[in-house]
């Protein structure tokens, strides 16, 4: 009941992903809707930057524009590589990847970030487990495009989850926190790519990460390591799920179900739903400014969006 008004709220490019995986319809009865949605003037504006993957440098990852975020977006909604563009995106990915089987960025860190000061294909550890996860999203085969930068990847990991680590192409470049300290946002996209890898999701490794994760929130008030906090701006509900924030939190770690029963978990998930308005929507409490054309990019009317994105969380614990 729930999920059909949420439907009726909807714009076409949200409808058929509702249909798709909030009622469970097989992707070849939705051609019709698909097709409607993929005329939206804001999918095709997506389409079109994803299709020029490596067009802009990578120098913000919390940049909402950036084109493996609108990638992402995409891929989640339902779309696939039989859309020319995102076959293009796939494809232009593919074109850049290292000795370790991990896919390259176009970057430029200055050289007094203790980087080279010049356009470089390199990887850090918040985009490279990104662009693994939509090459997997995207029906790339596993063992072939995937598993090795997987594996070199995971080499990385340690007790306290993932740290902040770089490509030698981007030289001495960490960012402003302890060495020893894990990289929050690093570590939930990490536990995010593990999450879809059956050989990883039960893995010591992806326990690691989501211990480590579930801590930070236990110690929210003194643990802000690489300057990423839990506090206030955390806790607002924002869309999309593209950077650190507790709706991207909760989506990772729903995907586990070693922590459906966990107490920090469920504080999570409480202060979610306690949101959720009594016609069953939520509403942004942050945005992205550059997205103010989307119905969560902004904070006065109720986000089918954003409900959407609860309703999946609320799914996979049920």
């Amino acid at each position: 009941m729930e999920y059909k008004k949420l439907l009726d709220h909807s714009d076409n490019w949200l409808k058929y992903a509702i249909q798709l995986h909030l009622f469970d319809e097989p992707k070849d009865t939705l051609v019709e809707i698909r097709n409607v949605a993929l005329v939206d003037d804001r999918i095709q504006r997506y389409l079109s930057s994803v299709a020029n993957f490596h067009g802009s440098l990578v120098t913000n990852h919390k940049n909402p524009d950036l084109p493996i975020h609108k990638l992402m977006f995409l891929l989640d909604l339902g779309f696939d590589t039989e859309i020319p563009e995102i076959k293009t995106a796939v494809d232009e990915i593919l074109k850049h990847r290292d000795e370790h089987g991990i896919y390259q960025s176009l970057t430029n860190v200055p050289k007094h970030f203790g980087g080279a000061g010049v356009d470089v294909y390199s990887w850090c550890l918040c985009d490279a487990p990104l662009l693994l996860l939509a090459l997997l999203k995207a029906g790339m085969d596993y063992r072939e495009y995937i598993k090795p930068g997987v594996d070199h990847l995971v080499s990385l990991c340690r007790d306290n989850g993932f740290p902040c680590a770089v490509s030698p192409e981007l030289g001495k470049f960490r960012g402003p926190g302890k060495k020893d300290d894990c990289c929050p946002y690093a570590t939930m996209i990490m536990a995010d790519l593990l999450s879809s890898i059956p050989e990883y999701r039960d893995s010591q490794v992806a326990h690691s990460c989501v211990n480590a994760l579930l801590s930070l929130w236990e110690n929210s008030l003194y643990q802000h390591p690489y300057v990423f906090y839990m506090g206030t701006d955390f806790r607002k509900l924002k869309a999309p799920s593209c950077w650190y924030d507790i709706v991207s939190m909760a989506g990772v770690l729903s995907k586990y179900k070693l922590v459906h029963q966990d107490r920090r978990f469920t504080e999570m998930i409480t202060l979610i739903r306690n949101k959720q308005d009594k016609d069953i929507f939520f509403t942004s409490e942050s945005v992205y400014m550059k997205l103010k054309d989307w119905d969560f990019g902004q904070k006065k009317m109720p986000s089918p969006y954003l409900t959407y994105l609860c309703y999946r969380i609320f799914e996979r614990l049920e």
